[in-house]
């Protein structure tokens, strides 16, 4: 096995250097805990950037995935495949849309959802919000707000911003060429800002009057994140388009861009594609992954522990807390990258996304032990910084 400081020379190396990393190596995982290559335990508030929701390698998925592998793994699009229209039955059955579109990441499900929004209006404009975050391809590169993001890659086709959760600006932003408002529940890049959800039905409104659709971008809001299944369920919004990722396969790559009744029927054959899109492996271990989060009552875990973990870190007398379930933004006065790097030496994981800001998106299965540990870390080295 190759030591941690050797694994990260021959990285620099081998790989572009696109990412910033932080100075460990894992080597395997189990419910909120990961351990290095050195055999250093770790408490897991990160979960692969929202993804494992039901915890690293819960056996169930585990089964899954070896029973899936040993019989069929790929085949693509071309031929029918069962765990394909199973989840796409199943994601029907609990987000409410009508059909599917299945692919690899979170940017090609935003992808999608523009390509049908261009064809099922014929228009080619999109409102977003200021702090939102869609993705990195370019489509996807030109509705995120961030211009560090789309400086470098400029002409882009750039959406309209207005600011989250103003209603009027929405109303004003949103004309005759505008084929698509694209909304996160929450936004998690931007520090774990939730929406009003007098602002997400008053975009509902807003599309309804002029006949643009409204996306809801769940790719980190999805699968009992935030305390009920999807962000949506927190205002009674019913979306045009759904785009999902993130948590939907129990941390292998999947995503999915789901269509309401009204939209459904309009990609045909031809018009979008993926190769690798639902296939037999990442199906089988998203349908695994639902059945946990509905056995082991997940939805219900992640608003109970979610309450009690913003209860625990309100006694550390932050600037201010946000979030819904399992999703929480913890603005310090401290410089979080250090509070990051000194946890991470206690053996806690956690992610800043800016200076001031903590984002806490633990597995779903955490316990209040866990909570109340990193809490405590949390106050600790946030003293030191």
């Amino acid at each position: 096995m190759i030591a941690s400081k050797e694994l990260i020379k021959r990285e620099s190396e081998a790989i572009m250097q696109t990412y910033t990393r932080q100075n460990v190596a894992f080597l395997r995982g189990i419910g909120a805990h990961l351990w290095d290559l050195e055999g250093n335990e770790y408490l897991d508030f990160v979960a692969g950037i929202a993804v494992n929701n039901v915890g690293h390698c819960h056996p169930h998925v585990v089964e899954a995935i070896k029973k899936q592998a040993e019989i069929l793994i790929h085949t693509s699009n071309l031929y029918y495949t069962e765990n394909q229209v199973l989840l796409a039955e199943e994601l029907e059955q609990i987000t409410g849309t009508k059909k599917a579109f299945f692919c690899n990441s979170g940017a090609e499900s935003v992808e999608a959802a523009l390509k049908l929004s261009r064809l099922a209006t014929g228009k080619s404009e999109v409102v977003a919000a200021t702090g939102c975050f869609h993705g990195r391809t370019l489509g996807a590169l030109g509705i995120t707000y961030k211009p560090v993001y789309r400086e470098p890659f400029r002409p882009l086709n750039e959406a309209i911003y207005i600011p989250y959760n103003d209603s009027e600006a929405l109303k004003n932003a949103v004309t005759k060429e505008t084929c698509a408002v694209i909304l996160e529940p929450i936004q998690g890049e931007a520090g774990v800002y939730v929406a009003d959800p007098d602002f997400l039905r008053a975009a509902r409104q807003i599309c309804d009057e002029t006949g643009a659709l409204l996306i809801l971008d769940e790719v980190q809001t999805g699968f009992g994140r935030t305390g009920k299944w999807f962000g949506k369920d927190h205002s009674n919004v019913k979306p045009d388009i759904i785009t999902l990722a993130k948590a939907i396969a129990g941390g292998l790559p999947m995503g999915a861009m789901l269509a309401s009744e009204n939209v459904s029927e309009i990609f045909q054959r031809g018009d979008h594609a993926s190769t690798f899109g639902g296939g037999a492996l990442v199906s089988a271990a998203a349908l695994a992954s639902i059945e946990v989060i509905k056995k082991e009552g997940l939805v219900k875990r992640s608003e109970e522990m979610g309450a009690y973990m913003r209860s625990e870190l309100t006694k550390l007398g932050p600037k201010d807390i946000r979030g819904l379930g399992l999703m929480v933004g913890l603005d310090l006065e401290a410089d979080c990258s250090f509070v990051v790097q000194k946890a991470r030496e206690h053996g806690v994981l956690l992610n800043n996304t800016g200076d001031y800001t903590i984002r806490l998106v633990p597995p779903l299965i955490v316990t209040k032990e866990q909570i109340d540990r990193v809490v405590k870390v949390i106050g600790e080295t946030s003293a030191e910084a």
